[in-house]
C-alpha cells in the first residue's frame, strides 16, 4: 500500500497541484510576449491562443519526480534522460516561436533518441520469440530503434489538432502504462508515467473546458509527450516482462495504435500526391471528425474510444490464449481498420452520397454535447482561478 501511494497518487497529486498554479501565469506571459498559436487556413483555432502549455507540463513532470522519486527506493531514471526532454522541450518551444525549418526538428529528434540509445543503454533488442526472432543485431536494434521513436514522436506531434487529443491521449498512454510498470515492479518508470499523467490533468481541463486560461500545449509539449511515449515503448519491449500477460511488442502497438496508423496514413497520402510527408493539410482523423460536425471535446473522446477499442482487442487475443503472431496481426488490423478504413470509408460517403453525409452531420449535431450544466460550471471555475 505504502509502495501504491509514493509511485501513484504521490507523483499524480504534486504534479497536478504544480501544473494548476503555475497555468495560469503562463497564460499571462504568453499574451504578454505575444507567444501564441495564430490561426491560419489550416488550424482550427479561430483566434490567437497561447502556446506555453509544454513548459508547465514539463514543469509539473519534473516536480512530481523529483518529490515522488525522493521517496522511492531505488528510483533510477537517468539523468541523460532527463536532458534529452529538455532538449526536446526547447526544440518545440523554439519552433513555436521561431517556427523552425523540418530538417532542424528531425536532427534534434534524431539526437535525443540517440542520447536514450547509447548514453542510456534503451532500445529494441529483443523481439522475445515474435516470427521466432529473439535477441536482434546491435545494428538492427540501432535501426529500428531509431526509425520507431522517431515515428512515434512525430506521431503524437501530429496528433496535436484539437483542444484535448495530445494531452488526453498522453494521459491515456500514461495510464495503461504506468500500470504495466506497476505489474513489473519498475517503480521508476512508474513514477514517470504516472507524474505525467498529473501534471497533463490540470492542462486537459483548461484546454477543453476553460476559456480565460485556455493554451496550446505547442511542439514543445507534444515533443516531449511523443519522446516519453516512444522511452515507454523502448522500456517495456526491453523489459520483455511476463506480466503484460501478452506480446510485449503487440500491447506496445495497441497503445499507440491510432496515432501512428493515422500517421501512417496522412504521410503515405501526401507522397503518393507528390508531397513532403510533413506539408500541413487536414487529412488528420480528427479533421475527420470535426468535417462531421463534432465538438472538439467529442473528437478527443472518439480518437480515444478508438484506440480504447484496439487495446481491448489485444486483451481479447491473451484472453482467448493467441500467440505474439496472432496477437500482432489481431492488433495491426484493428487500428488499420479504426484508421484507414473509416476515414476512407467517410471520405467516401462526403463525396458521393452527399444527402446520407448531411444526414449524418444533423444526427451529429443533435445528439452533441452544448456548454451548459455541468460543463459550464466548470467552465467558470477554472476562469475563476
Amino acid at each position: 500500500m505504502e509502495s501504491l501511494v509514493l509511485t501513484v497518487l504521490l507523483p499524480i497529486f504534486i504534479a497536478s497541484l504544480v501544473v494548476f498554479f503555475i497555468h495560469p501565469q503562463l497564460v499571462k506571459i504568453a499574451q504578454l510576449k505575444m507567444i501564441v498559436d495564430n490561426p491560419n487556413a489550416r488550424k482550427l483555432n479561430k483566434e490567437p491562443v497561447p502556446v506555453l502549455g509544454g513548459v508547465g507540463v514539463f514543469f509539473g513532470l519534473m516536480f512530481g519526480i523529483g518529490v515522488a522519486g525522493y521517496y522511492t527506493k531505488g528510483m533510477n531514471i537517468q539523468f541523460e534522460l532527463i536532458v534529452a526532454m529538455m532538449v526536446m522541450l526547447y526544440t518545440g518551444v523554439g519552433d513555436d516561436i521561431l517556427d523552425l525549418s523540418p530538417s532542424v526538428r528531425f536532427a534534434l529528434q534524431i539526437f535525443t533518441v540517440c542520447m536514450m540509445m547509447f548514453l542510456c543503454g534503451i532500445y529494441i533488442d529483443n523481439f522475445h520469440g515474435l516470427w521466432g526472432v529473439y535477441k536482434l543485431p546491435l545494428i538492427a536494434a540501432i535501426v529500428l530503434t531509431l526509425v520507431s521513436s522517431v515515428g512515434i514522436i512525430n506521431s503524437i506531434n501530429l496528433i496535436d489538432g484539437v483542444d484535448g487529443l495530445c494531452s488526453g491521449y498522453g494521459m491515456f498512454a500514461s495510464l495503461l502504462y504506468g500500470i504495466c510498470f506497476i505489474r513489473m515492479g519498475d517503480l521508476s518508470y512508474a513514477v514517470l508515467a504516472f507524474s505525467l499523467f498529473g501534471s497533463l490533468m490540470p492542462f486537459f481541463l483548461h484546454n477543453v473546458f476553460g476559456r480565460k486560461y485556455k493554451m496550446f500545449l505547442g511542439d514543445g509539449g507534444s515533443l516531449v509527450l511523443g519522446f516519453i511515449c516512444s522511452l515507454y515503448v523502448m522500456r517495456v519491449i526491453q523489459s520483455g516482462s511476463d506480466y503484460i500477460t501478452g506480446s510485449t511488442i503487440s500491447f506496445t502497438l495497441a497503445v499507440l495504435a491510432v496515432p501512428v496508423f493515422d500517421t501512417l496514413r496522412v504521410m503515405t497520402a501526401r507522397m503518393a500526391k507528390g508531397r513532403s510527408p510533413f506539408s500541413p493539410d487536414k487529412t488528420h482523423l480528427h479533421h475527420m471528425f470535426i468535417r462531421l460536425g463534432c465538438s472538439h471535446v467529442m473528437t478527443t473522446v472518439n480518437i480515444l474510444v478508438l484506440n480504447g477499442l484496439v487495446v481491448v482487442m489485444w486483451h481479447m487475443c491473451n484472453v482467448f490464449n493467441l500467440n505474439a503472431e496472432w496477437q500482432l496481426f489481431v492488433t495491426a488490423l484493428s487500428a488499420f481498420a479504426f484508421t484507414w478504413v473509416l476515414y476512407y470509408g467517410m471520405d467516401y460517403v462526403e463525396r458521393r452520397h452527399p444527402h446520407t453525409y448531411e444526414r449524418m452531420q444533423k444526427w451529429v449535431d443533435c445528439h452533441s454535447v452544448r456548454r451548459s450544466g455541468v460543463l459550464l460550471k466548470i467552465q467558470n471555475m477554472l476562469d475563476s482561478i
